[in-house]
């Protein structure tokens, strides 16, 4: 497009704004194939889509969407509410491509109360409205064997799939099956149980799917009183053990005061990409609906948009009537007889606590279901938490760790762990003997462990980690600093993780002044770090332990006058310790060094031995 018809375009868009009322409604922006590519909703449609075309708009994604805007419609409301339910169907109904896009994972199962002469009730995940009413959908497998679980103790609706009809019930066509035997259901396609008594049966476990279990004990307990009244104390000793059966579901699934009555609840969980808002329905203080839904994000939506689409599609969705809403902060939206409340303390906040735990769940289960398919995915994903937690310049794709160990300085070592995608690349591990320090002066030998790395880097030309952290705090932070910015010029970021009196890591540190970055102990990231410390230390006290074991061997040996390093070495590598040299007879010893030096090696511990009896 050239400069003349992109200026010709823009002035053709911009009369459309300045004809625009200043009302609520829903605006769509067109592409150059008169495609819907977005949809949106505005209190004021002319202050609204204005705001498009002002030269201050800063967002990249914006300015790409109004690069691709040839053509503006609107549609004018009578409310913000009827705005954001039009928004809502629109976008549902185009999927334009700048708008979020709706995501539901996988198809929850919901229960359904049949429309048949004697309904049945089970769970599906197919939804055909013909055949019946379905409560649900939900996405807590566990909460919904529960209910259904209370409802078949408390009626024993039938389960056989026969086409029950009254026509069939009165002439006897039908026989009970195992279920009536077995006191699981009580034959009503005999006429062993009545027509009305089964519908009442019925209409009691539709309340308790939508919640109203409160509602259900009151009735049971005046019909029990009524009952106990009347002298049948059978029929209401069968009331009662009804209503305890419903009094230890409703303990158990309330989780506030029954107080509180009918009200919904939402949260938004998100990231750059992807934003999760999750739905809760509380009725006498139980919840009797739990959901999330996912939005993917196309234009930098911020939460408060996302959390007003996402509270029309849900209430919309479940056909909710709630005249309050429970939600995380101010929400600029106003629904007609809806009052919304942003709760500090009790239980409308434990509520609320609950909703964003299920949001933060479903978002980890979403995470790991995708990282099952693509496991590299994870090791990405910490590396760029990494980065934006210490700002690095670059992905930490290849990452080096030191530690120094020794004992009083004798057998001092070092060693570098390379790790990279966060997996340990073993092939590249380094271990060093301590060659310019005397004594036990770590910080000494890290500095000479450091310049030895690097420099053979550089000197071949090889790449260069892109993080380093030292298995300490502040000190070994410098000394590493010390070597690869002032001495080796290099530009490589330096961490430290350090650990508490109990020598446990509690700490990540970055920055010159050091500075401790926060990091919780449980996340997966810290597990990743402390895993790169514990090899490092691993690869360390290793190599040290074999260092120290062969030290050991060799000044046992190096006793022996007449066996020098090369018959030493023989020994060691094929009998692998001096006891098990002890323990070899003459000739097996002889077969790898000679019948001249076996004598000497065996007559030398021969003496040793009766020179520790004697003393």
């Amino acid at each position: 497009m050239t400069k003349e018809e992109n200026d010709k375009r823009l002035a053709y868009l911009k009369g459309i704004v300045s004809r625009l009322p200043e009302k609520p409604g829903s605006y769509q922006f067109y592409d150059n194939e008169h495609i819907i590519i977005y949809v949106g909703k505005a209190k004021n449609l002319k202050a609204r889509v204005s705001s498009y075309f002002h030269t201050e708009v800063d967002r990249f994604k914006t300015k790409v969407l109004v690069s691709k805007i040839y053509d503006i419609s609107y549609t004018v409301v009578n409310t913000e509410e009827d705005a954001l339910l039009l928004e809502n169907s629109l976008i549902k109904k185009y999927n334009p491509r700048y708008n979020v896009l709706l995501k539901d994972g996988k198809t929850y199962p919901s229960i359904c109360i049949t429309n048949e002469y004697f309904p049945r009730i089970f769970k599906t995940r197919t939804i055909n409205k013909k055949v019946g009413t379905y409560f649900g959908p939900y996405s807590h497998i566990g909460s919904m064997q529960a209910v259904l679980s209370i409802i078949k103790e408390l009626y024993k609706p039938r389960t056989c799939r026969f086409p029950i009809t009254k026509e069939g019930v009165e002439s006897g066509k039908y026989k009970v099956c195992l279920d009536y035997h077995i006191k699981r259901c009580n034959g009503p396609c005999m006429g062993k149980q009545s027509y009305e008594a089964y519908q009442k049966n019925i209409q009691q476990a539709r309340e308790i799917l939508k919640g109203n279990t409160r509602q259900i004990m009151r009735e049971m307990r005046e019909e029990m009183e009524r009952l106990a009244d009347e002298l049948r104390f059978e029929e209401a000793e069968e009331i009662k053990q009804k209503y305890i059966a419903l009094e230890g579901f409703v303990s158990r699934s309330e989780v506030v005061s029954h107080t509180i009555n009918n009200i919904d609840v939402f949260s938004i969980t998100s990231d750059e990409k992807i934003a999760y808002i999750n739905y809760l329905h509380v009725n006498n203080g139980s919840i009797n609906q739990s959901f999330t839904i996912e939005y993917k994000k196309k234009l930098d939506e911020s939460d408060e948009e996302l959390l007003q689409l996402g509270i029309i599609e849900l209430r919309e969705r479940f056909k909710s009537e709630a005249k309050e809403i429970v939600v995380p902060r101010e929400v600029d939206i106003a629904l007609e007889n809806v009052k919304f409340t942003v709760p500090k303390l009790g239980d409308k906040k434990t509520l609320l606590d609950l909703s964003v735990m299920n949001g933060k769940q479903y978002k980890m289960d979403r995470m790991k279901q995708a990282e099952k398919l693509n496991p590299e995915q994870k090791q990405v994903r910490l590396m760029k938490e990494l980065q934006e937690k210490l700002h690095l310049p670059t992905l930490p794709y290849q990452i080096e760790c030191f530690d120094n160990s020794n004992i009083s300085g004798t057998d001092a070592v070092a060693a570098c762990v390379v790790f990279k995608k966060m997996k340990p690349a073993k092939k590249e591990y380094k271990h060093y003997n301590i060659k310019t320090v005397v004594g036990p002066n770590d910080y000494a030998s890290m500095k000479e462990v450091v310049h030895r790395r690097y420099s053979r880097l550089i000197d071949e030309e090889q790449p260069l980690p892109n993080l380093i952290i030292a298995d300490g705090g502040k000190g070994q932070m410098e000394v590493i600093r010390q070597v690869i910015q002032d001495e080796l010029n290099l530009d490589v970021p330096i961490a430290g993780l350090a650990k508490d009196d109990r020598h446990r890591t509690n700490e990540l540190l970055y920055g010159f002044p050091p500075i401790k970055i926060a990091l919780k102990v449980d996340s997966e990231l810290f597990h990743a770090l402390t895993r790169i410390q514990d090899e490092v230390h691993r690869f360390a006290i290793t190599f040290h332990r074999d260092k120290r074991s062969k030290h050991a061997l060799h000044s046992e040996l190096e006793e022996i006058k007449g066996i020098g390093p090369k018959t030493r070495d023989i020994l060691l590598k094929k009998i692998k310790s001096v006891k098990r040299i002890k323990e070899t007879s003459e000739q097996e010893i002889a077969t790898l060094i000679g019948k001249a030096k076996a004598k000497i090696v065996v007559q030398h511990f021969e003496n040793q031995k009766e020179h520790q009896e004697i003393t």
